[in-house]
């Protein structure tokens, strides 16, 4: 019987798999310039490559994460502008956490025109546990007005300013629970849209150690 996935294998594999999948040449991979179809195809590479070795629930982008069993959505996305997006729940996923980990592969891709392949080097992989999903400037600009002893009144302000969706009684009720329960920071970077857009550009760069965030592969800025 094969071994159920959790947390570490996952993290593992993915180290393993950046390994052996960065610059090998596809002809399937070949002109693809649609960032959508390139993701599609390396979670799927993922998604078969774990399967070979652990037993695991596997679930469909279309309608929820892609690794339910440990709560896991698989992201992908070239390092020109690493982003993407993701469906839009709730908006205190703003200031709390999209509710799910996030592993993300960052990479580079080139054709070679003779051979008529493409590949895909993987420059960046990043494990980010659920505690770290939220905005990065929403999180720290809370903490910062707790820290001076901020009221309700200036949370709300705040949560005004910065244009979270929601009305002002929903606004002002989560003003009140922020300052009972103060968010950890979080290091997305999350735009307001019909699907939230999650940008990773602070998670590629990043060179401190922070709880919740594991670098699996570092980015060397090349």
């Amino acid at each position: 019987m094969k071994e159920v996935l959790d947390t570490e294998k996952l993290i593992n594999c993915a180290r393993e798999f950046c390994s052996c999948q960065s610059k090998v040449y596809r002809a399937e991979l070949y002109g693809i310039t649609d960032g959508k179809a390139v993701g599609t195809f390396v979670e799927h590479l993922f998604k078969d490559f774990l399967a070979e070795q652990y037993d695991l629930a596997i679930g469909n982008s279309a309608n929820g994460l892609d690794l339910p069993s440990v709560n896991t959505d698989i992201k992908v996305t070239s390092i020109k502008q690493p982003q993407s997006s993701c469906p839009y729940k709730d908006s205190k996923q703003k200031i709390y956490g999209l509710g799910y980990n996030l592993i993300i592969f960052v990479y580079k891709k080139e054709d070679d025109e003779i051979t008529k392949k493409g590949m895909l080097d993987f420059l960046s992989c990043t494990y980010i546990d659920a505690s770290r999903t939220a905005d990065y400037q929403t999180t720290t600009g809370l903490r910062n007005i707790i820290d001076n002893k901020g009221n309700v009144d200036d949370v709300y302000a705040f949560l005004t300013d910065k244009n979270i969706p929601a009305d002002e009684v929903t606004l002002y009720q989560m003003a009140q629970d922020i300052l009972k329960n103060p968010p950890a920071i979080g290091y997305l970077t999350i735009s307001n849209a019909l699907q939230w857009r999650l940008q990773y550009g602070r998670i590629v760069s990043l060179e401190e150690n922070v709880a919740g965030i594991t670098c699996i592969v570092k980015y060397d800025g090349k």
